[in-house]
C-alpha cells in the first residue's frame, strides 16, 4: 500500500545534465526513467514538471543583455525540449507519457488543458508539463506548485542533486546537517533556497506537502512513495 496515490515530481534541467556542463545526459535520463518505472508498477499516478536550465537559463541570460521576458520565453522552450526527450526515453522503456505545454505549439506538443490532463492521469499515463506556467518571471518551481494544486496531487516531490535540505550547502560545508522535517515558514524565513518563495508560499497556503530528495539515490523515489523517511519533508 503506497502512502500517496497521485504525486507531482519536479525535475530540474540541471539534474538532466548529470556530470555534463550542458545538454542531456542519456545515462542520467535512463536512471530517472528506471526510478519512475518502479513507482508506476505500484500504481501511482504521476505528473512531472521539468526545468530547462541545462539548455538555457533565463535569469542569467537576462543579466547578459537579453530582455528578461525574452530570456524567460527562451527558457520555456528549453523545458519543452527536455519534456520531449524524457517522453521518448520513457516510450523506449514501455511507459506511456503525454506532454502538455503552457505555450501553444500545437505542431509539436499539445496545449495544457486541465480536464484532459486529469483524465490522462486517471488512465495511467505519465503527464509531463512543459513551459512552466507560460508566463515570464515565474520559475518552474512555481509551476510545480501550481500544477500540483491543479492536479489535486497528494504531494510535490522536488528532485535535486543532494538528499534533502541542509542547514547550509553540504557540498561546501561537510558539517551541514540534513533536516528530516521542516515547516514551510521555516524554509522561507531561513532562506534555505530549496524552492523559490512563491512556490513555498503556494504550497503552504494550500497545505500541499513537499519532499526534497536526491534523484540520484537509487530507490529514493520508491521509498518516499511508500511513506518511508527519505530526504526532507516540508509541511505546514
Amino acid at each position: 500500500m503506497t502512502a500517496y496515490k497521485r504525486i507531482l515530481l519536479k525535475i530540474s534541467g540541471e539534474a538532466l545534465m548529470g556530470e555534463y556542463s550542458y545538454g542531456i545526459n542519456h545515462a542520467v535520463m535512463q536512471h530517472i526513467v528506471a526510478e519512475i518505472n518502479e513507482i508506476k508498477q505500484l500504481g501511482v499516478e504521476l505528473a512531472i514538471v521539468v526545468g530547462g536550465g541545462n539548455i538555457f537559463r533565463g535569469m542569467q541570460s537576462a543579466n547578459d543583455g537579453i530582455e528578461r521576458v525574452t530570456a524567460d520565453h527562451m527558457g520555456m522552450l528549453a523545458t519543452i525540449m527536455n519534456a520531449l526527450a524524457l517522453r521518448d526515453v520513457m516510450k523506449q522503456s514501455g511507459l506511456v507519457a503525454r506532454v502538455q505545454s503552457a505555450l501553444n505549439i500545437e505542431q509539436i506538443v499539445e496545449p495544457y488543458i486541465r480536464g484532459k490532463a486529469i483524465r490522462y492521469l486517471q488512465e495511467g499515463n505519465i503527464l509531463i508539463f512543459a513551459a512552466g506556467t507560460g508566463n515570464p518571471f515565474f520559475t518552474t518551481d512555481t509551476a510545480a506548485a501550481l500544477r500540483g494544486m491543479e492536479m489535486n496531487v497528494d504531494i510535490v516531490l522536488k528532485a535535486t542533486k543532494v538528499d534533502g535540505i541542509y542547514t547550509s550547502d553540504p557540498i561546501i560545508n561537510p558539517d551541514a546537517i540534513r533536516y528530516q522535517k521542516l515547516s514551510f515558514n521555516e524554509a522561507i524565513t531561513k532562506n534555505l533556497q530549496v524552492m523559490d518563495a512563491t512556490a513555498l508560499t503556494l504550497c503552504r497556503d494550500q497545505k500541499l506537502p513537499l519532499n526534497v530528495f536526491s534523484l540520484f539515490k537509487t530507490g529514493a523515489l520508491r521509498r518516499i512513495v511508500m511513506g518511508e523517511d527519505e530526504g526532507t519533508f516540508v509541511t505546514v
